[in-house]
């Protein structure tokens, strides 16, 4: 028939090519992950109802589980950056021991961990504000003791803002500033608001359940920055998030479940914040959307695209499920910090629509108790206002003052240029 007709052999070419060109932009609106794309897994964390007399068991059999768990994803494809175990809240299993045979304790308990090359947090020293203010006093020396061990104090929650545990933050905060020395201390400790049991990020992390559980962080910058860069158009990129990252976290689901039925440590979920680490760059990530640096017009637009499809994917989570800042451990959000390009007040403008509030923030060591209580009742009352999991991390550098770079001696930590406080 077309050897016969002469438009219609004319027209053939082109109806090829117009249908090539819708695969293409098919292929544009949802384009499956590759193997490159998959996200890492940050963290296993297993949560335990530490005993203090049989705690030395109870870790080996979580190691157990926890390796084997991440052989189990490795094999899948997912590399497995870090394991963690999380406790109830310190002070329940504390409780009637000295200061000296606390910190006798958790000495101990952090020699196991630094041993086995595992993180523990030992959970709020406050979670509300009838709680003594002297289990802060103590959380500042165990964290000022070690280096395996993170902690937290409650700030913020339904019933409102923890006044007292906004101060005992602030105080903790300005002890480890310098204790131990290099100011790494404060990277293990966090002032949280509304952030509910079983994030397995750190140092938000706690539980106060019966144990025998374990949940999944995400190292997931990558997989949002492919889909962000498909076309700047906020549905369309939104649908990309949740078509490529919902695969992945439907895989990591299913080995997760199976786990679950055959070891007899339940799954409690997966807490899909895309966190970024130095060069998979959140920051990036977002100006690939706006076409210009992270805090230029449209930035709050893309976080919020991106948190919205974080909700859209159907899978069980947990924690903060939302975009994370973390200025030191995001090569782009540390380069804007030395210029002076971004600041708390847009990063907790950012934090009403996306994930973890005020994360790695390096200030000048002349912050005063009162100024840090400013910044974390900040905090604590957006997440209050919002009904919303925040959290404040904050690393002020003894003797430095704005201007001065950073010197943190850490692999995972971009050193930036202290910025004046606001």
């Amino acid at each position: 028939m077309f050897r016969n007709s002469g438009s219609s052999a004319h027209i053939l070419p082109f109806l090829w090519h117009a249908i090539f060109a819708a695969a293409l932009c098919a292929a544009a609106v949802v384009t499956p992950a590759s193997a490159q794309e998959k996200p890492k897994v940050r963290t296993i964390t297993a949560f335990i109802r530490l005993d203090p007399v049989q705690y030395k068991q109870q870790f080996a059999d979580t190691l157990k589980m926890l390796r084997n768990t991440k052989a189990r994803f490795g094999l899948a494809g997912y590399e497995v950056q870090t394991i963690r175990i999380t406790t109830q809240p310190f002070p329940e299993y504390t409780r009637g021991m000295s200061k000296d045979a606390a910190l006798a304790f958790f000495h101990d308990l952090d020699a196991l961990a630094k041993q086995e090359d595992v993180s523990v947090s030992i959970g709020p020293a406050l979670m509300d504000e009838k709680d003594d203010p002297g289990q802060a006093e103590l959380l500042e020396e165990i964290l000022g003791q070690s280096t395996n061990l993170y902690g937290s104090v409650v700030v913020a929650g339904k019933e409102g803002v923890h006044w007292k545990s906004v101060h005992a933050s602030a105080e903790i905060i300005k002890y480890l500033e310098d204790n131990p020395a290099g100011g790494l201390g404060n990277f293990r400790f966090a002032a949280i608001a509304n952030v509910a049991a079983y994030t397995p990020f750190y140092p938000a992390s706690y539980h106060q359940g019966l144990g025998n559980q374990f949940a999944i962080a995400l190292e997931s910058a990558n997989v949002v920055a492919a889909a962000m860069a498909v076309q700047r158009d906020a549905d369309v990129t939104r649908q990309v998030i949740v078509s490529n990252l919902g695969r992945q976290a439907e895989a990591l689901e299913d080995i997760a479940d199976k786990i679950d039925r055959e070891t007899g440590w339940t799954y409690m979920g997966i807490d899909l914040s895309p966190a970024p680490m130095k060069y998979a760059s959140i920051g990036s990530a977002v100006a690939e959307f706006t076409g210009g640096k992270f805090g230029t017009s449209g930035t709050l637009t893309a976080v919020a695209t991106i948190t919205a499809a974080l909700r859209d994917i159907s899978v069980k989570k947990v924690g903060y499920s939302g975009v994370m800042m973390p200025v030191l451990e995001d090569t782009q959000l540390a380069q804007l910090w030395g210029d002076g390009r971004l600041s708390m007040d847009q990063l907790l403008a950012y934090s009403a629509v996306c994930g973890t509030g005020l994360d790695t923030v390096p200030l000048p060591g002349d912050v005063t108790v009162q100024q840090l209580e400013r910044i974390i009742g900040d905090v604590a009352t957006l997440s209050v206002k919002l009904s919303k999991p925040l959290s404040a991390r904050l690393l002020p550098v003894a003797g430095a003052k704005a201007g001065d770079q950073t010197s943190f001696d850490d692999p995972n930590l971009v050193n930036t240029v202290l910025q004046p406080l606001p």
